[in-house]
């Protein structure tokens, strides 16, 4: 894994705020520095396919690690719980077409400000 190199994130704005795509914001977070490139440990929730079971609703990716588990509004709400285990703050959607980042500690959206392609499950 590699740290560091990669596209900026920022916070996602809100339908009203006024674009700052052109300025990377950096302050918003203070975990961008845990993203790491990484390959996903599973095409589905890691943690649901260990039980069994394919009920998740959406995918999430660690940044820190590549765990893939399942959102919030899913059963097993395993991406929390990877989180809550392993304090790995930043998760990224692993939804084909959405590219956008969730940290759990500073509870914020970030989105890239750089296009590029953003991993999905198959």
């Amino acid at each position: 894994m590699s740290t560091g190199s990669g596209p900026w994130w920022r916070r996602k704005r809100a339908r009203s705020e006024p674009s700052v795509a052109s300025s990377p914001v950096t302050s918003d977070c203070d975990h961008l520095d845990s993203l790491a490139t990484v390959d996903p440990s599973s095409p589905g929730c890691e943690d649901c396919v260990a039980a069994g079971q394919s009920n998740w609703v959406h995918l999430r990716m660690c940044r820190a690690c590549g765990h893939v588990g399942c959102c919030n509004n899913s059963p097993g709400k395993h991406a929390t719980g990877h989180f809550e285990e392993t304090g790995h703050p930043v998760i990224q959607s692993y939804e084909p077409g959405q590219d956008w980042l969730w940290c759990y500690v500073d509870k914020r959206y970030l989105e890239p400000t750089e296009p590029g392609p953003s991993p999905s499950h198959p």
